[in-house]
């Protein structure tokens, strides 16, 4: 079976902006927890939790996140081929009972992180709560990764003599230091949303 959302070009997609790069932050603290929760009660595997990794990284085309799931991907006993297969947008070697999850990572990061409220419940219908909750907290784990990894790759591409035409040098350096400022107070913003039962996932009216 072979299915996938619409490619980009090298450089086709906009960056993430630092107020992005926030709330993609405080998003992905609130649902790690779940991937975690999901991969102790054997909802999700390593291999699963990779292939969905691997298909949120191909969308956003991060370099650095591209070259370390790889070898997480292929530790966790992934072929390089599949992997490979993946990083080009094809599905065709991603088990069935998978594909459904897969397809809503790279429509998660296609459309920046608001994916669509039927998606969202097919997800929940196919894999259960606990189980979608841990597959959005995959995804969201992955976007944190891709968000500062575009930029830091782009910082050091710079350097080689290869700059990204989209990005600027006070983009990536800001994006980059923002960090360590922005993280943990999206960690603590997480907290209070938690302790106040705060929905995990919203979606557009």
């Amino acid at each position: 079976m072979t299915d996938s959302y619409p490619k980009y070009k090298k450089f086709g997609k906009k960056l993430y902006s630092i107020k992005e790069s926030y709330w993609i932050s405080y998003k992905g603290i609130r649902t790690m927890k779940y991937m975690f929760k999901a991969k102790k009660n054997n909802e999700l595997n390593s291999k699963f939790i990779e292939r969905i990794m691997l298909a949120v990284t191909e969308v956003n085309d991060c370099e650095v996140c591209s070259y370390a799931h790889t070898k997480r991907a292929l530790e966790s006993g992934m072929s390089s081929e599949e992997i490979q297969k993946l990083l080009s947008g094809i599905m065709e070697d991603i088990p069935d009972d998978e594909i459904a999850a897969v397809m809503f990572a790279q429509h998660y990061a296609d459309t920046r992180g608001n994916p669509t409220l039927k998606s969202w419940q097919r997800i929940v219908k196919i894999y259960g709560i606990s189980g979608a909750q841990g597959i959005l907290g995959s995804i969201r784990t992955i976007m944190i990764g891709n968000t500062y990894g575009i930029a830091g790759s782009s910082f050091f591409n710079r350097l080689k003599g290869k700059s990204d035409p989209r990005s600027s040098l006070p983009y990536e350096i800001s994006l980059i230091l923002s960090a360590v400022v922005l993280i943990p107070i999206s960690f603590i913003h997480a907290l209070i949303s938690d302790l106040f039962k705060k929905p995990v996932i919203n979606f557009k009216i």
